[in-house]
């Protein structure tokens, strides 16, 4: 039988591409040992999700594996070796503040352990495809030199600025630029996933997401702001906006369109790619909207308050332009706009803020 690899198994993506990888007849080998309850404490911990996929799919086995153990890694495909068809590495430190606190840290997750799987690949199950979830951090603050127009509710670009109808490709640069820690980290390890493809000629692509969500995120204050947003509307936590007055934008993609399109790559597999991959125009919004269609699904004003200081690196505006990777995959198409990516996230938050309150 055909093996998927998954890392990070636990967490938003990994786990929808568990369930989308084993419903398409793979075993999956799922690697994830919680650090984001490490990171961001016990309301992050993915713990819940793992139960899950083991009660739920009997194709999962599960590992409690760290990425930065090149020997446990190196031990683990060498066990499964050439029937490993597919390596997806969703494992990350995922925040820029938490960067900061601990680069070593940081580094050596996003970095070290890409390269530690990138070379377990090459030498246990080479023709397999490797597929990085990357992050349009890796373009640091280059967006926020765009010309962007403030409206009433958010920025924007010109209609006649060339990513102002579809938004930002693959060709604005990753230099010059402020990365923060994370960025600078994920940089290192998305430029590894490309030169392993080029220079050993293997199958390999960076996704370089906008804000991946959808109700399997364990939302906290540090990452995931869609989940979280929700978590604090349905809690009635306080919630802080930084910087940009709130009309930053976010493109957001469901982790199943993204993961649709991890299976699109792995049915017709390049070398050393690259695709900025998110929700595009047809599913954004900034904080001020976001915030606003949280209060009409639970009837009730957030509390948020606002801080004027933006975090270091961040972005004004992002919206990704996927027109490379729908030329590369036109049977690839996007199932959730921004309102039904909403929805459910409030009814998976709710759900669970009923059965476990605090959650």
């Amino acid at each position: 039988m055909a093996v998927a690899v998954v890392t990070g198994s636990a967490g938003l993506i990994g786990a929808e591409a568990a369930r989308f990888f084993a419903e398409k007849g793979l075993d999956i080998v799922g690697i994830d040992n919680d650090m984001r309850r490490q990171f961001f404490g016990e309301e992050a911990s993915t713990a819940w999700n793992r139960q899950r996929l083991e009660t739920e799919l009997k194709a999962y086995r599960h590992y409690d594996l760290d990425i930065r153990d090149q020997s446990a890694v190196a031990d683990l495909f060498g066990q499964h070796g050439s029937a490993v068809d597919v390596v997806i590495h969703a494992a990350a430190q995922p925040s820029h503040d938490w960067a900061a606190k601990a680069p070593f840290v940081d580094f050596s997750i996003n970095a070290g352990g890409t390269l530690n799987l990138l070379e377990a690949t090459r030498q246990y199950c080479p023709d397999a495809c490797f597929i990085f979830t990357s992050t349009n951090k890796v373009y640091g603050d280059s967006p926020n030199r765009l010309p962007l127009v403030e409206q009433s509710t958010r920025w924007e670009l010109p209609d006649d600025h060339p990513y102002g109808r579809h938004g930002i490709d693959e060709s604005m640069s990753i230099d010059q630029t402020m990365h923060s820690l994370f960025g600078a980290s994920k940089v290192a390890a998305d430029v590894l996933v490309q030169e392993y493809g080029r220079y050993f000629d293997m199958k390999t692509a960076c996704f370089r997401g906008g804000c991946l969500t959808g109700p399997g995120h364990s939302g906290t204050l540090l990452h995931g702001f869609l989940a979280y947003l929700v978590k604090c509307a349905v809690t009635d936590t306080p919630y802080v906006v930084f910087g940009y007055r709130g009309k930053q934008v976010r493109d957001n993609i469901h982790s199943f369109d993204l993961v649709n399109a991890f299976w699109h790559f792995f049915q017709m597999p390049r070398v050393g790619e690259v695709y900025n991959i998110g929700g595009g125009r047809h599913s954004n919004c900034s904080m001020l909207e976001a915030i606003e269609k949280c209060q009409r699904l639970t009837g009730r004003e957030l509390r948020w308050s606002y801080s004027e200081a933006n975090r270091a690196g961040d972005h004004i505006w992002w919206i990704s332009d996927i027109s490379r990777f729908q030329a590369h995959y036109p049977g690839q198409s996007m199932r959730y706009d921004f309102d039904g990516i909403l929805c459910e996230i409030f009814d998976a938050v709710s759900d669970r803020a009923s059965r476990s309150p605090g959650v």
